[in-house]
């Protein structure tokens, strides 16, 4: 009998996750590699991704792997996947985490600046997705998690931003609800595969290090809390369930979903 035990596991899985040496790819680093996958910290920073390897190591979780990756980069993004599978000889999961772009107000940005986004989150997601699926596809088996935002459903409130006078800029909510989109076509037309496309769209998430930042924003966020019926933002936590059932067979019978880990904020 298979056990709800059995259903979260992911032992032995082969989990990469790009943007896995930031604040949201870290968390879900630990995630996957609590519920017993091979964790692959994909980032372009090699260091970073070195020391969350370190950290995973130091935890008890076996063979962490680091790669440097430019998401944006056909080139590189597939010599992430070869040098996953010279390591490895799979990959099971892919969580497209990882994002760039230029934040300038609307009045500001350029044509060119407005598309770093596209490219660092959308063309991204959409370049590592095409590479990876390669193998899964072969393998006929494979789990595929997109990150997006909120502000990919909804609008940011521009009255909540406190003094920073930035808001969020417009580029970022137009490249996620792109990668809402994808997931749902991906979701279609890997399913003769055997491979799953789902995505999570956290909330605004809270770090207690950036508090003692000069350029820390208490009103913002005092705002963002207000606004929350929940009543918090995200913390170091709040992810981790919901990627570790998107990537396990727990969710065996979802594809094309998004599932929103935002405390009620786009409830309202």
């Amino acid at each position: 009998m298979t056990t709800i035990w059995d259903l979260f596991s992911l032992q032995g899985k082969v989990a990469i996750v790009t943007g896995g040496a930031g604040r949201l790819g870290s968390q879900m680093c630990d995630a996957l590699a609590e519920a017993g996958a091979h964790v692959v910290v994909a980032s372009r920073n090699l260091d970073r991704c070195q020391a969350k390897v370190e950290a995973l190591l130091k935890q008890g979780h076996p063979r962490p792997f680091a790669v440097a990756t430019d998401i944006t980069s056909r080139e590189s993004v597939h010599s992430m996947a070869q040098a996953v599978l010279g390591q490895f000889g799979k990959i099971d999961i892919l969580i497209n985490n990882a994002y760039s772009g230029t934040a300038k107000p609307f009045e500001e940005m350029t044509a060119q600046e407005f598309e770093s986004s596209l490219t660092g989150a959308l063309t991204g997601t959409f370049l590592c997705s095409q590479a990876v699926s390669e193998t899964m596809r072969a393998h006929r088996s494979g789990v595929i998690v997109n990150i997006s935002s909120i502000y990919g459903l909804v609008s940011p409130d521009h009255r909540i931003y406190g003094r920073t006078g930035l808001n969020n800029p417009p580029n970022y909510g137009a490249a996620k609800a792109g990668v809402v989109q994808l997931t749902r076509y991906l979701a279609t037309y890997l399913a003769p595969h055997q491979i799953r496309v789902n995505c999570i769209t956290p909330g605004g998430f809270y770090d207690p290090k950036l508090s003692s930042r000069p350029d820390y924003d208490a009103v913002f966020v005092k705002n963002y809390v207000s606004k929350t019926p929940l009543g918090r933002m995200g913390n170091e936590s709040d992810l981790k369930g919901a990627v570790v059932y998107l990537a396990s067979k727990a969710s065996c019978y979802v594809t094309g979903h998004n599932l929103v880990v935002d405390g009620g904020w786009t409830a309202w």
